[in-house]
């Protein structure tokens, strides 16, 4: 199993040619709020969750922790990367021990790149901190943006199942895969 609280952290700011990879601070507290309380976001990872429960969970400065990074563009949130490890506690059998990226961008920004752009930087972070790990990535059939997001990145589909009531769609990616 991975374990990123075994990598250097926080690294320093990532730069790539729009946007700033970083540690959440105070200013963020209200894009995170808005990342998980709206609908349009989580319309493929379960809904919304109530913005009275979101307000009450995030802290005043959102907290960072190993493989999560604020996204940046010209001095403002626009949305989130995650490389979570999973114990395997409680997750299925395919994650188990691994990291799954993730992300959250504010639909104002969706189609111009940036979810790309982030999440190619974090992988690469990634590949240098834990040299030769896989990444996966789970993501619901019907979420077409995500699937093709994935592909481009260089996840190869291994598997097609069934979880909370839709079909997802699982891949995997390896360090070679940025070249």
């Amino acid at each position: 199993m991975v374990d990123l609280g075994s990598v250097t952290w926080p690294p320093a700011p990532i730069r790539t040619e729009r946007l700033l990879l970083r540690e959440p601070d105070a200013a963020d507290r209200d894009v995170v709020v808005e990342l998980h309380a709206s609908a349009q976001v989580n319309a493929y990872l379960g809904g919304a969750l109530p913005r009275e429960e979101v307000e009450r969970s995030v802290p005043a400065v959102p907290k960072g922790r190993p493989g999560h990074f604020v996204v940046d563009r010209d001095g403002g949130m626009i949305g989130l990367v995650t490389l979570d490890a999973h114990d395997g506690e409680h997750e299925a059998p395919r994650t188990a021990g691994r990291i799954e990226l993730g992300y959250l961008f504010l639909p104002d920004v969706w189609g111009n790149g940036y979810a790309a752009e982030a999440c190619t930087a974090a992988l690469g972070w990634f590949a240098s901190a834990v040299p030769g790990e896989p990444v996966v990535l789970t993501t619901q059939t019907a979420n077409v943006r995500s699937v093709r997001l994935a592909t481009r990145l260089g996840f190869v589909e291994t598997e097609r199942f069934e979880a909370y009531g839709a079909q997802q769609w699982f891949g995997v990616w390896t360090p070679r895969a940025l070249a």
